[in-house]
């Protein structure tokens, strides 16, 4: 059973999101909320797979309660989708790095929220690393100006190199096309890169390869 919490301002949506869930056999509703400090009390009260989070609420917008969550270690395994009406824009990098694992607007057709769901409560990040490292580009000004390499001295220097092609977007077949090993042994060195650098999926990984040098904007 995948355990979700809605956070959203307005009382409708949340309802139909409700309505939504809960007819899938395979989710479950354990929590809502109206304001952004109720969403990260009931998240930490519940500990969700999935949170489905607006962006403008009173009392602590979505995007702080994101920040807040992502702090906690007791919510490392909740995964959290920014939902919004407002297209994608600098809201991207700040909520990404808060830990956020994807985004949808509100007008997504039902079964792509459906699908959106799975797929985040599955460890994977909603945005795939192409699409997630166009959006950076977009709005690199919100990357850090300075570039810190410090975080890389746990890598290897394979792993070095394999970071900086999941920072361009590369999927791990391709990975193993470009370094000549299989897509498996690419999997396998994505994994312990997550785990050094405590990444929650790989668009945290895009974010980290642009924030130590990896990766520059426009630069493949």
């Amino acid at each position: 059973m995948i355990r979700v919490v809605l956070a959203d301002d307005q009382h409708l949506i949340r309802a139909g999101f409700r309505a939504l869930l809960e007819s899938e056999a395979d989710l479950e509703v354990v929590g809502e909320a109206a304001t952004g400090r109720e969403a990260v009390a009931v998240v930490r009260d519940t500990v969700p797979d999935v949170v489905l989070m607006d962006i403008r609420m009173p009392d602590g917008d979505g995007l702080w309660a994101t920040e807040r969550l992502a702090e906690l270690a007791e919510l490392e395994a909740t995964h959290i989708v920014i939902v919004t009406t407002f297209e994608l824009d600098e809201y991207v990098v700040r909520a990404i790095r808060a830990g956020a694992s994807g985004f949808l607007l509100k007008d997504t057709e039902p079964v792509e929220l459906l699908r959106a769901i799975r797929v985040v409560a599955a460890g994977e990040a909603l945005l795939s690393p192409r699409v997630t490292r166009h959006l950076l580009e977009h709005v690199a000004g919100g990357l850090a100006t300075v570039v810190d390499p410090a975080p890389l001295a746990v890598l290897t220097d394979r792993e070095r190199e394999v970071l900086g092609l999941v920072g361009q977007g590369l999927t791990n077949d391709e990975i193993g096309t470009a370094l000549f090993v299989s897509p498996l042994t690419a999997k396998t060195h994505v994994s312990r890169i997550m785990s050094k650098l405590h990444a929650r999926d790989r668009v945290q990984l895009v974010v980290i390869a642009y924030e130590t040098g990896l990766v520059a904007p426009g630069r493949e």
